[in-house]
């Protein structure tokens, strides 16, 4: 029976989730499976991998093979270094000590790189929110300076009005106060 270590798809529609799974290479996607090695989820930014290493690598050294994109995985968690060095180790090439340091050198640095791309995306985001922020803010500077001046448009275009009534009330008065008088 060969073993394939495969993505099984789970999720809904444009939501893919995947577990990543030790699988006979006859059965189907989503069906049966030896075991569940991980899961990945490409949805977040970077994708959210969690994997058991040492299971991973059990499988390989089984003789399991990885499809393209499982193989990709692996090899971003370390599984598949880990794998080498530990056929280092038995041939004698080096010892497990050595092994293990330099495997946890090589996850180290692979956990900066990550830290450093989930940086460099929250720093990209909160250069885009400020950007908005001023964009928005310049709109609503513009549209309250046309609002005040549409209201100073509309009483400027009152006040002669106004002025008039007045000049034309005082000009009544005037004339009752003349018809007044002439009557008197």
């Amino acid at each position: 029976m060969s073993v394939k270590i495969r993505l099984q798809r789970h999720g809904k529609k444009q939501k893919p989730f995947y577990w990543v799974v030790a699988a006979d290479a006859r059965s189907k996607r989503d069906g049966k499976y030896l075991e569940k090695i991980g899961t990945y989820n490409p949805n977040t930014n970077p994708a959210t991998i969690e994997l058991n290493l040492d299971s991973a690598v059990k499988w390989l050294h089984n003789g399991a093979q990885p499809t393209d994109t499982a193989k990709a995985i692996l090899s971003y968690k370390g599984a598949l270094l880990k794998h080498h060095l530990d056929g280092g180790v038995r041939k004698g090439a080096l010892t497990q000590e050595q092994a293990d340091a330099k495997l946890a050198a090589w996850l180290e640095a692979k956990a900066g790189k990550v830290d450093a791309k989930k940086d460099g995306l929250s720093k990209a985001q909160a250069d885009a929110r400020s950007k908005a922020l001023k964009a928005e803010q310049e709109v609503n500077a513009k549209r309250i300076a046309a609002a005040a001046q549409a209201e100073a448009d509309a009483i400027a275009a009152a006040t002669p009005a106004v002025e008039e009534e007045t000049e034309v009330a005082a000009e009544e008065a005037a004339t009752e106060e003349n018809n007044e008088e002439a009557q008197a």
